[in-house]
């Protein structure tokens, strides 16, 4: 069975039981809430082994054939250009429709930042070693540490060599790992979709939602299914897109019903190399980079939501300029999230608030009990963006061969 399906049918089971259950039950809620860190433990297990003996062994043969820095730089160009259109698009399609006005409630700020400085701290600590110890979140000091041994690896190699073997070998290992969890993760979506269930059926209840999640679960549809196949139409040589969509499917449930990136990144990088044809050393970097830097889907939902928030704060239009400020702001923190990977939507959404100032710095509160929606919206988004760009850097750097769909997993 493909993974898409076992995914489509473990999420469609835990769906229907969360709308079965109760939401307002404290004690149901409790243990659906255990039972999704579990599921996203699950998901992340081989995540971090898996990025960091990838990542070492792709930097070293990239290195070694110059092709590191073109594919860098190719996928930090779609990275951008798809970031800009992303945003755009959400802020334009949002000021042509008007979602409902969402009732006012008071309630007590909360400190949330990105705190770049201590990011960075994080990303060079005193010790490399520490490095390591990501606990499957922040994975850009990781990616780091990879990149330099990888660096490394092409110095004196005679010296190097058993390292390299080494290191691939457990690269090799460690993806068969891999493959087992993302053969299972069937099981740990009912848990994540039976929680993100119970809180819909909240969502809806408190019936003041409807008009933001029509509206970004209709556009968010439109972009991953529409344009962005549309886009891989432009590429030359010409694709099919419709076979790299078919082709993307298990990692975008995935990430819809967990909301996590980190969680997706084991399926994402299983599927762009088996289904879409793209070669390990060329998607353990572009991955990671989007991974780590491309959440333009959260950012893009973060704007959306907080132009929702303007308007339902006042009946007043926005000003051009305060568009102009919020659609830069959201370009800016799409390239910031890499420290959350489960939160990326709302954290940003919130960091816009705070940014914007003149009274509306508590203003994304009135979002929290949508929070997990925002959150999913924009994980969607993220990892078929993710997938799609990878794909198109790799295609365009000469790493990608496509694939008979009916070999697709």
């Amino acid at each position: 069975m493909k993974i898409w399906v076992k995914l489509l049918i473990g999420s469609g089971l835990g769906a229907i039981l969360g709308f079965l259950l109760p939401y307002e039950n404290g004690s149901v809620l409790g243990v659906l809430k255990w039972f999704e860190q579990f599921a996203l433990h699950l998901g992340r297990y081989s995540a971090v082994p898996l990025l960091f003996f990838a990542l070492v062994i792709a930097v070293y043969e990239l290195r070694m054939d110059r092709e590191f820095w073109p594919l860098v730089g190719k996928s930090f160009l779609v990275m951008i250009g798809g970031a800009a259109f992303i945003i755009l698009s959400g802020i334009i399609v949002t000021l042509l429709f008007h979602p409902a006005r969402i009732p006012i409630q008071e309630e007590q700020i909360e400190t949330i930042a990105l705190d770049i400085p201590q990011a960075i701290l994080q990303v060079f600590p005193d010790n490399m070693f520490r490095s390591l110890l990501t606990e499957g979140m922040f994975l850009l000091p990781l990616c780091v540490l990879a990149f330099f041994i990888g660096m490394g690896l092409s110095y004196e190699r005679n010296y190097s060599k058993p390292i390299i073997s080494l290191a691939d070998s457990l690269s090799r290992i460690v993806y068969h790992i891999s493959v087992f969890f993302t053969e299972i993760l069937a099981l740990a979506l009912i848990a994540l979709s039976a929680y993100w269930a119970v809180r819909f059926h909240a969502a809806l209840s408190a019936n003041v939602f409807l008009g933001l999640i029509l509206l970004l679960g209709i556009f968010s549809v439109v972009l991953v299914f529409g344009i962005f196949p549309l886009f891989l139409y432009l590429l030359k040589p010409q694709t099919n897109p419709w076979a790299q969509l078919y082709g993307s499917l298990g990692p975008v449930i995935g990430a819809f019903f967990s909301g996590d990136i980190n969680f997706t990144l084991p399926l994402l990088i299983r599927h762009v190399k088996e289904n879409l044809g793209v070669r390990r050393r060329a998607n353990s970097v572009s991955l990671s980079l989007f991974a780590v830097f491309g959440r333009a889907g959260s950012a893009m939902v973060a704007a959306v939501s907080f132009i929702v928030i303007l308007k339902s704060y006042s009946n007043l239009g926005i000003h051009p300029v305060d568009v102009l400020s919020i659609g830069v702001k959201a370009f800016l923190i799409s390239f910031l999230l890499a420290r959350y990977p489960g939160t990326g939507a709302f954290t940003a959404l919130a960091v816009l608030s705070m940014s914007y100032g003149r009274g509306f710095e508590a203003g994304y509160l009135i979002l929290r009990p949508l929070a997990f929606y925002l959150i999913a919206i924009g994980a969607f988004v993220d990892t078929a963006f993710a997938s799609f760009a990878s794909y198109a850097a790799g295609k365009m750097s000469g790493f990608q061969e496509d694939k008979d769909i009916r070999h697709f997993i």
